[in-house]
């Protein structure tokens, strides 16, 4: 008799949560915006029909019909998924009657109420404001703040954090410079190159300032230690996106220091470069060949100053509607690592998850993006 039961209070349960839910994602005003969306798709395709277009007309009306088709089928299977939602719902609250047919209904209520939410979440992805940067390579700075040889320890901790999660991706890691502390053990700071599609937009919201909160090795009382580290993520541009004349740049070459084997102080291999304009200053010196080190540093300030004029766009908009999630600004406290309470909380958008390992070893970090990404989409609608 369980079994016979099983499937129908399942399928009750799943009835009353679409049920209760107050609102769909596709807000009236979206609803507006999509219903003049597919009116300017269907213009397009009547144009193309009609032949009337000389040729650049033709490739523009083209180019602009191929971004409207998808969000256009997206919300012909949204409209139609509603209505059968309601036809259902009304099957349902009547049919009581006919077991097997109620049963039915409900199933198929079920099934429609996944795929609407599939559907929506796609609509979603493709209204929100695309940032031309997201499909970036990027420039990873981690520096470490308050806290010592702990600031600095938890710097390499990091560092292995976003090393692991770039691998899960298949992206490229390329470390351009560091400072050890600790004999190796820790960083004072450290810039990577990481190379892949969509690396800026899954690790753009990493900017900022992580707090990790343990017991040191050293502590011999057992006190619970706070640290910080500054994280900066920064979108790696192409020289026409950023283009840096010779001009604007003072280059300084010098004997590397440090550790380095035996070219440490027996050539001028070291490249500090300065950006006159903007005053920014990038050294590099971890590599034997000058023209190598002088190619980090120009990628380094290349990023720097294309982050410089997405800043500039990105404050002029913030201004309009100041946004929750944050600014990403260097100096913003985002992320709490606790070891004790085995906690990570994201205080941008109040997000705890006890899953701290998981987490610090890359495998679950994405479980900290996505809702990130996911509010990070939800303010942007609100703009439109």
């Amino acid at each position: 008799m369980f079994s016979a039961f099983a499937p129908v209070k399942r399928v009750v349960w799943r009835v009353a949560r679409y049920s209760t839910q107050a609102n769909t994602r596709i807000t009236p005003p979206l609803q507006k915006k999509l219903a003049a969306l597919a009116d300017r798709h269907d213009a397009l395709l009547t144009q193309l029909n009609d032949n009337t277009l000389n040729s650049k007309e033709l490739t523009e009306a083209s180019k602009e019909l191929a971004t409207l088709s998808t969000p256009r089928s997206l919300y012909d299977d949204w409209q139609k998924s509603t209505r059968d939602l309601a036809q259902l719902r009304d099957m349902i609250s009547k049919n009581d009657d006919d077991p097997e047919m109620l049963e039915l209904a409900k199933e198929e209520f079920g099934d429609i109420t996944d795929r609407l939410g599939t559907i929506e979440k796609d609509l979603v992805a493709e209204l929100a404001p695309k940032d031309v940067a997201d499909e970036a390579s990027a420039i990873l700075e981690i520096r470490a703040g308050a806290g010592g040889d702990e600031a600095a320890l938890f710097t390499a901790d990091i560092s292995r954090m976003y090393e692991r999660f770039a691998q899960i991706n298949r992206w490229k890691w390329e470390v351009l410079s560091f400072s050890e502390e600790l004999a190796g053990k820790g960083y004072k700071d450290i810039t990577v190159n990481i190379s892949g599609r969509n690396v800026f937009g899954q690790l753009k919201f990493e900017s900022g300032v992580h707090r990790v909160q343990r017991v040191p090795a050293t502590e011999t009382q057992g006190r619970i230690h706070t640290s910080t580290i500054t994280v900066a993520i920064l979108p790696q541009p192409t020289e026409v996106d950023v283009q840096i004349r010779d001009s604007d740049l003072r280059v300084d070459v010098y004997r590397a220091s440090g550790a380095g084997g035996q070219h440490v102080n027996t050539t001028d291999s070291a490249v500090r470069i300065t950006h006159v304009p903007t005053g920014l200053v990038v050294a590099m010196q971890d590599e034997r060949s000058q023209h190598k080190n002088k190619a980090k540093a120009l990628k380094v300030l290349r990023a720097k100053i294309y982050e410089i004029e997405r800043s500039k766009s990105e404050s002029a908009r913030r201004a309009s509607r100041n946004q929750q999630i944050g600014s990403g600004n260097r100096s913003e406290k985002i992320r709490t690592y606790n070891y004790p309470q085995n906690r990570v909380t994201d205080h941008r958008i109040n997000l705890t998850l006890h899953e701290l390992e998981p987490v610090l070893s890359g495998e679950a970090l994405s479980r900290v993006i996505e809702p990130l990404k996911e509010h990070h989409v939800n303010e942007l609608l609100l703009e439109l």
